[in-house]
């Protein structure tokens, strides 16, 4: 039974918040302290299937919905999340950790796809093609597939429901958001916005779950189509699950995202974006930077001697200390984890340039954080865990220094292919890089190749299952099904049975 003097925090269903009646509750945690600050609910089957029969009714009447009229909805959300920008930010940091300035980054990434996925009488337009042959006319159109569950992670826990759910329902959908149940509460108020919005009851819901909600949404018939943000291992088995059961499936999974560092790169440039993409909010995104990779014996040295007194002056601190730069780590487990790789790195040769574990004790107030300061690892080679594993802490890898090709075929050869990025002033590398690197998104000088909304998120390899991209214009083709028409009206045609294949003759 949840504790009466801690917070006790409820689903979002069907435009209400509703408490929870599995009498399962989980623990969430002040990052920054270590202490129990609310009890998520976690649904039962019986629950996922109560939201399901809701979601599905709703969908029929919001894909009747003329588009417009969603499009001006959708555009309503945009202004309340710009309106509730700092109040999101606040809810992030008080349960996730990360700074409020990281916070609104989050946020203003999020506000981008809610922009283009008001535009959606443009972009879900069909195509028509007059008299291809005997009068026949052929158009094809999309319409929404019903009820899309996104699972969302917790590293971002405004942006990816709204990357996953501002599309689906800009396409005539229903979603239901089975939310992370470490920090649930910016994930409910986004739904809570919705509602404010205008979008009818039970069109967006809000779930909070474990295991069972999610083994529940994946083997349930009236849920067609599954979107997923989170680790490899739990990303295949939702797509092998969710195919098993005839749904399409996107997962967008691990990362281990290289930085080549060029002899002739801006050194400061490259420095400063190994710093942010590595160290932003502790190291807890799938696009951050976690390995740099040195062309050259001189590169090397450089790198690491402007690396070292830059990683030792990082300044952790909780979310609304304006001056911090690292976070705390989402659980005590997640610190547990990550300070068992960097003694595994060391162990395995690796130099220990600095080390982040027990810092948290420094910190007046703070002790019983999940804290893991900045790391720098040295002298990395492939075969060792800190490069085979994605850490997702504020640990960053300096490879041994090897050349352009043996750098290119570092990142083909890694498991993951979601983000790299080149620092170098030179375009013929650059041309060369982009080329030959197997991996979903790359930087040029960029160290967070995150593309804009209007372009498309997704990686390769062990990184993504499925075939579809997360926003954009491909991802109307995740959240609809496509009818073709051939049609031909009579005006005295006469010509009788046809009992060959039709042609365009």
């Amino acid at each position: 039974m949840a504790n009466n003097s801690i917070n006790e925090l409820q689903h979002f269903i069907n435009g209400k918040k509703t408490a929870g009646t599995s009498g399962r509750f989980g623990d969430v945690f002040n990052p920054a302290t270590g202490e129990v600050q609310a009890k998520a609910p976690f649904a039962s089957k019986a629950e996922i299937d109560e939201i399901v029969k809701i979601s599905k009714k709703m969908a029929k009447e919001w894909g009747a919905t003329a588009s417009p009229k969603r499009s001006s909805i959708i555009f309503n959300m945009r202004e309340l999340m710009v309106k509730n920008k700092q109040n999101l930010a606040e809810l992030i940091g008080q349960e996730h950790g990360k700074t409020i300035a990281d916070a609104l980054g989050e946020i203003a990434r999020a506000i981008d796809v809610v922009e283009f996925a008001a535009g959606i009488p443009n972009t879900i337009k069909g195509a028509y093609s007059p008299n291809v042959g005997g009068n026949i006319d052929v158009f094809s159109f999309r319409e929404p597939i019903g009820v899309v569950a996104g699972i969302s992670p917790f590293n971002f826990p405004v942006m990816v429901p709204l990357w996953m759910g501002a599309m689906a329902v800009a396409c005539g959908n229903s979603y239901i958001n089975k939310c992370s149940e470490v920090d649930p509460s910016a994930a409910l108020r986004v739904a809570e916005l919705w509602k404010e919005a205008g979008l009818p009851d039970g069109v967006w819901n809000c779930v909070i779950g474990d295991k069972e909600a999610v083994d529940s949404l994946l083997t349930h018939p009236d849920v067609p189509a599954i979107s997923f943000v989170g680790s490899t291992a739990v990303g295949e088995y939702v797509y092998q699950t969710g195919c098993k059961h005839n749904k399409r499936v996107q997962a967008f999974t691990g990362a281990k995202n290289h930085l080549v560092v060029m002899p002739d790169a801006n050194m400061d440039q490259a420095v400063d974006a190994l710093i942010g993409a590595g160290y932003g909010s502790a190291g807890e995104r799938c696009m951050a930077i976690s390995v740099a990779v040195p062309v050259g014996e001189a590169t090397a040295k450089e790198l690491v001697k402007r690396l070292l007194p830059k990683v030792e002056e990082l300044k952790m601190g909780p979310y609304n200390d304006a001056k911090a730069e690292i976070n705390p780590l989402i659980t005590r487990k997640a610190q547990e984890r990550v300070e068992g790789l960097i003694a595994k790195g060391k162990a395995e040769g690796a130099g220990l340039l600095v080390d982040g574990r027990g810092k948290g004790k420094n910190l007046q107030g703070y002790e019983n954080g999940f804290w893991v300061g900045g790391t720098l690892l040295d002298g990395v080679k492939e075969g060792m865990e800190v490069h085979k594993t994605e850490i997702f802490g504020p640990v960053l890898s300096v490879m041994a220094p090897v050349d352009f090709d043996k750098a290119v075929n570092i990142i083909n050869n890694h498991e993951y292919g979601n983000g790299t990025a080149i620092f170098t002033r030179d375009g013929d590398t650059a041309k060369s890089f982009m080329d030959r690197v197997d991996v979903g998104m790359i930087g040029v000088n960029v160290p967070i190749p995150v593309p804009v909304s209007f372009h498309h998120f997704g990686g390769s390899k062990r990184s993504k299952f499925g075939d579809t991209q997360m926003y954009g214009p491909e991802s109307v083709v995740f959240f609809t099904k496509m009818k073709t028409v051939s049609s031909r009206w009579p005006s005295g045609i006469k010509e009788g049975a046809v009992f060959s294949m039709p042609s365009h003759k």
